[in-house]
C-alpha cells in the first residue's frame, strides 16, 4: 500500500518513536526494548495549526510516514528522515539523542525537551496522537500483530490515515499501487520481513 513515488513531508514535522508490541512485566518503556515481541516505530507526521470555536490554538495532523527501525540511534533515525522529510524542513523532536545535530543534518532543528512522560502528549499532540490510534488499530481489529508482519500493517495504517478524509479516493489509489504489481504466493506473504 506504498506508493512508489510518494513526495516527502514538508512544513513543520513532528518527529517520535514508540515501542509497538506486548508488555514486559516489571519493565517501561526504553526498558522494555529487548523483548522480542517489541517493534522500535518512528513517526513523522506533518502538521499545522488552527484554532478552535473558542479561539484557542490547537495542532492538527497532516501527512503521516511510519517506518520499524532495528535500533534508536542517529543512524538510523537519520535514515529515516532523510527518505521521508523534505530538506531544509523544521523538525521537532522531543530531544532525545538519536536526533542529534548530525542525524538532521541541513535541517533547522527546534527541540523541544520533555520534563515527563506523562507530559509528551502535550508537547507533541499530533503524534502522540497517531501513536495512540496505530496501537488501538492493531490491538482492535487485528488483536495484536508479530513483529515479523508489523512492517505491512503499518504501511497500510499511514495508507489509511493519509487518505482518512477521502476515502473514495483511497480506493482509487490502491487500484493504481496494485495493477502493475506482479501476484505474491502465500509462501512469500507467510515469510518474514527483513526490516
Amino acid at each position: 500500500m506504498v506508493t512508489e513515488a510518494r513526495t516527502t513531508l514538508s512544513g513543520l514535522v513532528e518527529v517520535d518513536d514508540a515501542f509497538i508490541g506486548g508488555p514486559i512485566k516489571g519493565k517501561k518503556g526504553r526498558g522494555a526494548a529487548a523483548s522480542k515481541h517489541k517493534s522500535l516505530v518512528v513517526g513523522a507526521v506533518a502538521g499545522w495549526g488552527d484554532k478552535d470555536d473558542g479561539g484557542k490554538r490547537r495542532e492538527r495532523a497532516g501527512r503521516l510516514r511510519l517506518a520499524m527501525i532495528s535500533d534508536a540511534g542517529e543512524k538510523s533515525r537519520g535514515s529515516f528522515l532523510t527518505r521521508h522529510v523534505e530538506l531544509g524542513r523544521r523538525v521537532r523532536t522531543d530531544g532525545w539523542p538519536g536526533y542529534s545535530e548530525t542525524a538532521v543534518a541541513d535541517d533547522i532543528h527546534p527541540v523541544r525537551v520533555i520534563g515527563s512522560a506523562q507530559r509528551a502528549h502535550k508537547r507533541f499532540p499530533p503524534i502522540h496522537r497517531v501513536f495512540s490510534h496505530l496501537t488501538a488499530w492493531l490491538n482492535g481489529p487485528h488483536h495484536g500483530v508479530e513483529p515479523q508482519h508489523l512492517s505491512s500493517y503499518v504501511d497500510e495504517f499511514v495508507f489509511r490515515f493519509n487518505r482518512r478524509n477521502t476515502p473514495m479516493a483511497a480506493f482509487q489509489t490502491l487500484r493504481g499501487i496494485s495493477s502493475p504489481k506482479k501476484p505474491v504466493s502465500l509462501a512469500e506473504l507467510m515469510q518474514p520481513e527483513s526490516t
